[in-house]
């Protein structure tokens, strides 16, 4: 049986993963969607939303589990399930970017949306006075997050998950990764063509920052869990084809 654990990025929470869980575990693995800290059901005071929280929060679900996990990060969550690796490689089967951020040492979050030309969403962050966290207008999510969403009717229910504040911090993270322990664990990645939130054209600068087992590439938006959530798991169990053929030739 195979344990995944996934993880939402900005603005987001476990909810969002709802369809994904359903199907990647009909094989009988044991599927498992997080809320970061300040996300969702876990609800903490902005203070408290630093990267170091959400890295801790992952790490405590993954200890609590026996043997190895596959480890799912989607979007700024590529950043969380990064630092994941680097404190606890020897625990993580391998590492699941899905249009996420996979940093370099010494990379920021916010420095990596800023060189992104092709990016659209940071123009449209709303951030607070105090610049302590940022709102997305319902506009944004509709045509920058969501924008490939087919079904009005789950495009008008997902909307409503993204209505929160967002803390900054996690954004001004530095990346602190190094090859012997981060390096060492199998890394694949699932490319979004559509993506307006960290465009293809950064994904593939993003790719050349560490070797990358495989990548997968999906013909969608930022959030290929909501708009192509059966094709996004058959992305993901195709990474189990690729590894047990390696298997056999070796």
């Amino acid at each position: 049986m195979k344990n995944y654990i996934l993880v939402h990025g900005a603005w987001g929470n476990a909810q969002e993963f709802d369809a994904v869980v359903k199907l990647l575990s009909e094989d009988g693995s044991r599927v498992t969607a997080i809320d970061l800290p300040g996300h969702g059901g876990n609800r903490v005071a902005i203070a408290d939303v630093i990267m170091d929280a959400y890295i801790q929060k992952v790490v405590n679900e993954i200890n609590g589990i026996e043997g190895k996990v596959i480890l799912i990060g989607h979007s700024l969550a590529g950043f969380v399930i990064s630092h994941v690796a680097e404190a606890i490689p020897e625990k993580i089967d391998r590492l699941i970017y899905i249009a996420a951020m996979l940093p370099k040492n010494g990379d920021v979050p916010l420095a990596l949306m800023q060189s992104d030309k092709d990016g659209e969403l940071l123009a449209e962050i709303i951030f607070s006075e105090d610049e302590s966290y940022a709102t997305l207008e319902e506009n944004t999510i509709r045509s920058i997050l969501l924008h490939d969403v087919k079904d009005q009717e789950h495009l008008n229910n997902s909307i409503p998950l993204f209505y929160m504040k967002q803390a900054t911090q996690p954004f001004m993270a530095v990346a602190k990764l190094s090859e012997p322990k981060f390096g060492s664990v199998p890394k694949y990645y699932i490319r979004a063509t559509k993506d307006k939130v960290l465009s293809p054209s950064l994904q593939d600068e993003m790719l050349a920052n560490w070797k990358v087992d495989k990548v997968s590439t999906l013909t969608s938006g930022h959030f290929p869990l909501t708009s192509i959530p059966a094709g996004l798991v058959t992305a993901i169990k195709a990474f189990d084809a690729s590894i047990e053929e390696l298997s056999k030739v070796a």
